[in-house]
């Protein structure tokens, strides 16, 4: 879905937002029950507002962070949640989000609308408790047929990213260490060589942002909860291959 499509005007922040709407008598319930949207790109806001209301939804409610999407997930227990999974300064916050909304209400369902299209982070969202996943570089009609499938509770995922979900799941050879990108295994190695993240933007020439973001993508595919866990992993990968 591109900017052109999604031209936003509302502005960021912290308090979710909603447009409460009274259907016609006999409209159906679904139509009717307000759906959460997190994300924190205004333009993303605009565009599934857009496509849910093509949809038939009266009623959307916006939070640009994962602190504001908690807070109105708990407050209107919505049926349906879009929700991406990389906030400003959070990393994959987005995982855990999930996880915890699900832990409330097991019957949500979560569409994640995200940019990622790692196979091990798609497979990470869908064990967190998603039904679907959709990347924010296709078109607004796969949106669309993904939050008509989610909301009737059957999984959508495109046909590529299916295919190489089933295929990570099916290899046991394939490890996590084995998921990690060129880059990604380059900053692992440095890691483990006690190089800090400047250092290792120096040498990849690399921005600083670039190498706290794929450290916060690696704990993730690693499920390490800690840098210094993560340099742990680096060092034991270099003894091994050493």
């Amino acid at each position: 879905m591109n900017a052109q499509t999604m031209s936003a005007t509302s502005p960021k922040g912290e308090a979710p937002r909603g447009l409460p709407g009274r259907g016609p008598v006999g409209k159906d319930a679904a139509s009717v029950a307000p759906v959460l949207v997190i994300d924190d790109h205004p333009i993303v806001l605009q565009g599934c507002r857009r496509v849910l209301e093509d949809a038939g939804i009266e009623t959307v409610v916006e939070a640009t962070g994962v602190v504001a999407g908690y807070r109105a997930f708990h407050r209107l227990r919505p049926q349906v949640v879009i929700c991406d999974l990389t906030f400003q300064g959070s990393g994959l916050a987005g995982l855990a989000l999930i996880r915890r909304m699900r832990a409330i209400e097991p019957e949500t369902r979560v569409l994640v609308f995200s940019m990622h299209n790692d196979p091990v982070i798609v497979s990470r969202a869908l064990e967190a408790g998603a039904l679907g996943y959709v990347l924010k570089d296709h078109a607004s009609n796969e949106l669309f047929q993904a939050f008509e499938r989610v909301r009737v509770g059957e999984v959508f995922l495109d046909r590529r990213l299916a295919t190489e979900v089933a295929m990570l799941r099916a290899d046991p050879r394939r490890t996590p260490e084995t998921q990690l990108t060129p880059r990604e295994q380059q900053i692992l190695a440095r890691l483990a060589q006690g190089k800090s993240y400047g250092a290792i933007a120096a040498d990849l020439s690399v921005s600083y942002k670039t190498v706290t973001n794929a450290c916060s993508q690696m704990r993730q595919k690693l499920r390490v909860r800690t840098l210094a866990e993560l340099i742990h992993v680096a060092v034991t990968q270099a003894q091994r291959q050493g």
